[in-house]
């Protein structure tokens, strides 16, 4: 134990938290890319390129087709790719930075609160996107498989 570190009240659960460590974490990037994919999907089902790039524009985002596309393909492909942990970091911190935009260019001005349409949900996403693009894939991804991430 280095200085500054604390100590478990109940030592005996060191070996519990130890063995579910890498699972928690695959547990953590499972649901983010999952709650990140069914966004996507409900923009590529719902409004589909059209509706998006209209919103996009309403936003202030141009080239409003280029912003729509992008945020469909990282919330759908790139979603998938955190799931299963393929090319886990790139995907995460690209992610990161569109929730970094949202949060910036739509949600800040209505406040904190997710009930006016605020950046808590966002900031909460994004932070996690971040977290991810900075631990990669982990034990359990392809990233691990294939031995190789950025």
């Amino acid at each position: 134990m280095t200085a500054g570190e604390t100590k478990l009240i109940f030592p005996g659960l060191a070996g519990f938290y130890a063995s579910w460590r890498d699972i928690a974490y695959t547990l953590v990037r499972v649901i983010i890319g999952y709650i990140v994919f069914m966004h996507g999907w409900a923009k590529v089902t719902g409004a589909g390129v059209a509706g998006v790039s209209a919103l996009m524009a309403r936003q202030g985002l141009e080239p409003a087709t280029l912003f729509a596309l992008a945020a469909m393909f990282l919330e759908t492909v790139g979603a998938i790719c955190i799931i299963i942990g393929l090319f886990t970091r790139f995907f995460a911190a690209a992610l990161a930075i569109e929730l970094g935009i949202a949060l910036l260019v739509v949600h800040f001005k209505a406040g904190f609160s997710i009930n006016q349409d605020g950046f808590e949900y966002v900031l909460l996403l994004g932070i996690v996107m971040f977290a991810v693009a900075m631990r990669g894939g982990g034990p359990y991804s392809v990233d691990r498989v294939i031995g190789k991430e950025l």
